[in-house]
């Protein structure tokens, strides 16, 4: 077993520390932050993830994981030190290496024996040969150095489980002696492991991630004209799920991504291929889709309403996705202000991403209208004029349309995940408008029919 140093705790980093603690290394994450540490030491996650505290607080009690500020002592003998920190989208697109900069150095001046640098940050290419350039012209000591690409595929809300059990390792180096140890490191998690060159493995990160973001982009477009021309989204996905070539993952439409990864990745690839002088058309199309899908909803309740002013606005879900406390790129980010700025008296529930949301918009007026977060969904719905649901948790989905009927003042609901069935919907009395789905009054001739997406393909 090996002596990892994991520089970030956010999503990346700390996730990676934990797993590699969980197999079996002896593991420090360091991070800038002293209270961040203390609360890590103490068996608290600063981040929402399933399984993740639990792992912490197993692998702290038997000393094979360890939190520190001090990272001249965490990186002086470490065998490998992998950088997780953020590289967040700069106002051109492109991404900021600052922080990778800073924990370059500070590897340069601590290193005291032969060591691998791996950056699990995603990074443009070309990233990877800079950074061990830089380490080698501030490096102290007289010790080997190399750096090797080590891209993340996790999801967050799944994190850990993608990470232990990964469908393939990527590992870009330029020496065998570089590949060997990152393949002994990985050794104990027994999946398979794809070998290339560093800059291949920065390209697989970019690629991966925005074909995924080109198919999610793919379906939204599809699924405005579903609503234009009489087809129904759903059935088309369900039809399209069964060519292998295409595969059921991805298909469903809504109100965009979000997230850490695919916003920030589409944008840095999009830039990438500028600064070389050619245009992504595919990827550039995604991110036009997506910024327009994600007010997809205002726009619809725009044009039922004369106006927000003074109307209670029942919001479901804050967060990109369920499973997450993570609000970057998230739908309600776009939409609240609008609302605010229209006069709206927002009611607002989320089951872990309400206090983040605090943080933008504090309780109370914000703009001309204001905000109060809910701890019940029923305390959001009751007396509403409006409901809108952004994020498709479980205790949203719990909800029964009665309830819609039962609570609100008027039962306008614009669900942006499609939770609901048309025909159930309209069968209580309740208003509904979903995303590239036929209205009720068509879909009731097939209802009886009608196939769910995950449970043909499960």
């Amino acid at each position: 077993m090996y002596k990892i140093a994991v520089a970030g705790t956010g999503y990346v980093g700390l996730v990676a520390g934990v797993c590699f603690a969980e197999v079996g290394h002896q593991v420090t994450c360091v991070d800038i932050d002293e209270k961040k540490v203390n609360t890590m030491k103490s068996g608290t996650s600063p981040i929402y993830e399933a399984g993740l505290e639990s792992l912490m607080q197993k692998n702290y009690a038997t000393g094979k994981i360890n939190y520190t500020t001090d990272y001249r002592l965490a990186y002086k003998d470490a065998d490998a030190i992998f950088i997780g920190v953020g590289t967040p989208e700069q106002h051109d697109g492109s991404a900021n290496l600052s922080y990778i900069a800073t924990v370059a150095r500070q590897i340069a001046e601590s290193i005291e024996k032969d060591c691998l640098v791996v950056v699990k940050s995603t990074v443009p290419v070309g990233t990877n040969d800079k950074v061990e350039q830089f380490i080698q012209d501030f490096l102290v000591h007289d010790v080997r150095v190399e750096v090797a690409s080590n891209p993340e595929f996790l999801a967050q809300g799944s994190a850990v489980h993608d990470t232990l059990h990964a469908e393939r390792i990527v590992i870009g180096t330029e020496s065998k002696w570089a590949e060997e140890l990152l393949m002994k490191i990985y050794e104990p998690f027994n999946l398979p492991i794809v070998s290339v060159n560093r800059r291949s493995a920065e390209m697989i990160k970019y690629a991966s991630n925005d074909f995924l973001a080109l198919k999610i982009s793919y379906m939204n477009d599809i699924a405005n004209l579903c609503e234009l021309v009489g087809a129904d989204i759903e059935d088309v996905a369900i039809g399209m799920s069964f060519d292998k070539r295409i595969g059921s993952k991805f298909l469903n439409a809504g109100i965009g991504y979000g997230g850490s990864c695919f916003p920030k990745d589409t944008k840095a690839l999009e830039y990438i291929a500028k600064q070389h002088g050619y245009e992504l058309r595919t990827v550039k199309a995604a991110i036009d889709v997506n910024n327009d899908q994600k007010t997809m909803l205002y726009k619809k309740a725009s044009k039922r309403l004369i106006t927000f002013n003074g109307l209670k606005v029942a919001i479901l879900g804050l967060t990109f996705k369920p499973g997450t406390d993570d609000l970057r790129e998230a739908a309600s980010l776009e939409n609240v202000p609008f609302l605010l700025e229209q006069g709206a008296d927002i009611y607002a529930f989320d089951p872990v991403g309400a206090n983040n949301f605090a943080k933008i918009y504090p309780e109370g007026a914000n703009r001309k209208g204001k905000i109060t977060y809910v701890e019940r969904i029923e305390d959001a719905l009751i007396g509403a004029n409006v409901c809108f649901i952004f994020t498709e948790w479980g205790e949203v989905k719990s909800v029964s349309p009665e309830t819609y009927k039962q609570l609100m003042r008027t039962p306008l609901v614009y669900d942006g995940r499609n939770i609901y069935s048309n025909v159930e919907m309209k069968a209580v009395g309740v208003e509904y408008h979903s995303i590239g789905r036929e209205p009720a009054t068509r879909s009731e001739l097939k209802e009886s029919k009608k196939l769910d997406l995950q449970a043909v393909r499960s």
